[in-house]
């Protein structure tokens, strides 16, 4: 979803709290992207990767939601083996 659809959802202007929260959950993210750039690089360079760098992160997220979704978490080897007959 892009910043221009999420400000037509709610048009109410943001309180000082809502902003803090919110760089309190971006700065973070951006740092890691932005201590890895070349020298050199801009703020818009470092926004341009870090938007790459999440769209990956939500990309092995769901790649490993998906792995984990066939899978019973709780079956331990006893469990699969007490329905052999011996």
């Amino acid at each position: 979803m892009h910043l221009t659809q999420i400000s037509k959802m709610n048009n109410k202007p943001l309180t000082p709290e809502e902003v803090q929260v919110a760089a309190e959950q971006f700065f973070p993210l951006f740092d890691i992207v932005r201590t890895r750039m070349p020298e050199g690089s801009t703020t818009e360079d470092t926004l341009k990767v870090m938007e790459t760098v999440c769209g990956l992160a939500h990309k092995l997220r769901a790649e490993e939601e998906k792995i984990k979704f066939g899978f019973n978490k709780n079956e331990t080897k006893t469990d699969s083996q007490s329905t052999d007959v011996g």
